[in-house]
Parts: C-alpha cells; structure tokens; sequence
C-alpha cells in the first residue's frame, strides 16, 4: 500500500509539473479574466439597419450568401472566400474572387461588433460593406441594377414581405452601376434620380440582410476560456481546462513582457485600432497604405452613416462623425485582427505575408521598420523558449 501511495504522488507530481500550477498577481488575473469570452457583452441592436434582427432578413440573408447568383458570371458567392468550415475565410494569402485580390479574407466570427470593415477600415457598417464585394470587379463583379433584377426574378416574393413593395423595373437598365464598366456608367448617369434612389434602396436592403445573416456568426469557447474561467473563480483546472508550464509562460509573456495585449484586448482580442507594425508589402501586388487612403473612400460611400439608406437617427452616426482623418499613424496602418481562432488560419496579416505564428512572433520581435510612415512596435529580446511559448498559448485560442 505504501508503494502504491508513492507511485500515484509522484504521478500527481509529474502531472503538476508537465502542466504547471497557474502563479499569477492579482493584476494578471483581472487582466486575463478580461479576455475570456464570457465578458463579451450582448450584441448591440444596430440602429442604421432596423432589419438587422429580423429572422426572416437573416434567413434571405443566408440564401444570398450562398448564393453563386450574386456574382457577374455565376461562379462566385460570398461564401467563395468566407468558408463556412473554415472560420468564414479561405486559407488564401490574398483573396480569389473573378479575379485575384491584393488582400487576405478576414474571418467572420464576431464581426457584427466591429466598429470599421475591411482591414483598412473603407466601410462603417456591416450592411454597407456587405456590398463592397458585390461590385467589385476583382471579386464578385456584378452591377447594382443587375442585383435588383436578379432580386425581383428570384426572391421577389421574398423581398417584399420583409422590406415593402418592390420599384416599378419599367426602363430600368438590365446592367447599370455608377461602378462599372463604361456601358454600366453610361446606363446608369443615363437613369433618372427617381430610378438611381429605387434601385439603391434595393441594393441597400440586399446589404442589410446578409448584414442580418452574419451578425449570427460568434466566436467559440475555447481552452482558454475554460481555463480563464476557472482561474477567476478559484475552481479546480478541470481536464479540458489546463494549460501546460510553456502555455502558463505564454500567457504571462502575452499580458506582460512582449506587450501584446495592448492591441490584442477584450474578449474578441483585439481593440478594433488600426496600427502601422511594420509589415512588409507583397511584391507584385499593388501599392497598398492601409487607413490613410481608406478615409477618402468611407466618406464618398453613399451607404456610409450619414447617407439616405441608413435606417434610424444621426446619433448612429459616432464612430464617422468623429473618425480620425488624417496623420502620419494612418499610413500603412491595418486593422487589429481578432486572434480567436488565429491557430488553424494561416497565413496571416493583411496580405499572407506570413506562413506560420512563428513568422509572426518573429516580426514582432524584430520589429523592422515601416517601407512607409513609422511602425509602433519596437525590437523584443525574446528567447527561443518564450517565442515557443507564445505560440503555444496562441494555440489555445482554437479549439
């Protein structure tokens, strides 16, 4: 019995040591505690689409998202690149539409929390740059009146018992678009204002219910959570719940040494910033500023906050209102990614410059500087352990 006694003790005691006792300060808890997915708050209604919540606008919504429909040549549908078995992405460095993008598809969970969209931030609103794509010659390539065709043709009935009566189509163009080709600019300066207002209300409201659709996209519960949990309350790790002695080290790097939390807050693990980290360009691909070119454009949307097609008041109207326009930190900066799921998505940042979370740390440790305006990282004196170790808690992220 007593052999027995010391054999299972020193069983416990490997078992501790392979999986280290979680020894964190009190501020280290409050700032994991922060992180866990179960203080993300409940979604917001969205005031500029009062269809944002409607089951029904979310149902259309999802039809449309699947939809190879909705595209110029019937080959590509949103769900072309936001795959719905890979966290609503593609595994691409950069985007395959009807044609090749200079930009990597962003993952879906969470996104109706967003503040600005794409990784420069050129849309403000769900809705609005759920119809970037659509015209997008590199993407899905379409023109605004052939959706509204398309629409009334296909889902016409389906249409109407959400958003009202369809416009009268009499002498509206089968292809016109203030974005597209010659013969689609033509048609469409060719429309009368009347026309111009019907057919963007329409493809306003096509927005809107894919908007509806994807606000039900949520990020999981991970490992970390489990764990982050029950550091808070005191619990006892339970087996889905433990983190290694590298995975322990990583955390405490994460939150403390190699700062990344700063930009990687919040339950999401991200601040919604953009920020210049000294990413370098892809050759090849076209010249690419990130935010400072992205002002201009969310400005002249005609979807944006402050156009005729948001639903609800100006008091929506914040985040535009009071967006930062110009300076030298917007040059070259990019949206902070949410790192849920970061493991099992490679390759990663704006344009696939990198083909593993150890290219990352790496970069992030370099911290080279900016081909343009000034990076806001600066140089890390990791080892390779804790390198190793923040991709081992990076991991934990996915399940």
């Amino acid at each position: 019995m007593k052999r027995l006694f010391c054999f299972l003790a020193l069983m416990v005691a490997v078992i501790l040591v392979g999986c280290g006792k979680p020894d964190f300060s009190d501020a280290e808890k409050k700032t994991i505690a922060l992180l866990a997915l179960n203080t993300l708050p409940s979604l917001k209604p969205d005031t500029t689409n009062r269809f944002a919540d409607v089951p029904a606008a979310a149902a259309l919504g999802s039809t449309l998202f699947f939809d190879l429909g909705m595209s110029r040549d019937g080959t590509v549908s949103c769900s072309t690149c936001h795959k719905i078995d890979r966290q609503f992405q593609d595994d691409l460095p950069q985007a395959v539409g009807v044609g090749h993008t200079n930009r990597r598809t962003m993952p879906l969970a969470g996104v109706a929390r967003d503040p600005w969209f794409f990784w420069d931030g050129r849309r403000d609103s769900l809705w609005a740059q759920a119809l970037t794509p659509l015209e997008n010659p590199l993407e899905q390539a379409g023109n605004r009146t052939a959706y509204a065709h398309y629409i009334k043709a296909r889902f016409g009935e389906r249409y109407e018992r959400i958003f009202g009566p369809l416009p009268d189509f009499a002498g509206i163009p089968l292809n016109a678009s203030p974005l597209g080709n010659d013969a689609e600019r033509a048609a469409w300066n060719a429309m009368s204002d009347a026309q111009r207002d019907a057919i963007n209300r329409v493809y306003a409201n096509i927005g809107k219910a894919i908007a509806a659709f994807e606000r039900s996209i949520e990020p999981a519960q991970t490992r970390f959570d489990r764990f982050a949990l029950d550091l808070a309350t005191g619990a006892e790790p339970k087996s889905d719940a433990v983190f290694t002695r590298e995975e322990i080290l990583g955390l405490k790097l994460f939150i403390g040494k190699a700062n990344c939390v700063t930009c990687h807050n919040g339950p999401r693990f991200t601040d919604n910033g953009f920020h210049n980290t000294g990413v370098p360009p892809v050759t090849d691909l076209p010249p690419d500023r990130g935010r400072v070119d992205a002002v201009a454009q969310v400005e002249a949307d005609p979807f944006n906050c402050f156009g005729a097609y948001r639903d609800g008041d100006v008091s929506a109207c914040g985040e535009l209102r009071f967006m930062v326009k110009d300076g030298p930190q917007l040059i070259r900066a990019y949206k902070t990614p949410s790192l849920r799921g970061v493991a099992t998505r490679p390759p990663y940042m704006h344009a696939g410059q990198f083909s593993s979370l150890d290219e990352v740390v790496a970069h992030y440790a370099k911290a080279a500087p900016s081909v343009e305006g000034t990076t806001e990282i600066h140089p890390l004196q990791l080892s390779d352990r804790e390198r190793a170790a923040l991709v081992a808690f990076l991991k934990t992220l996915s399940e």
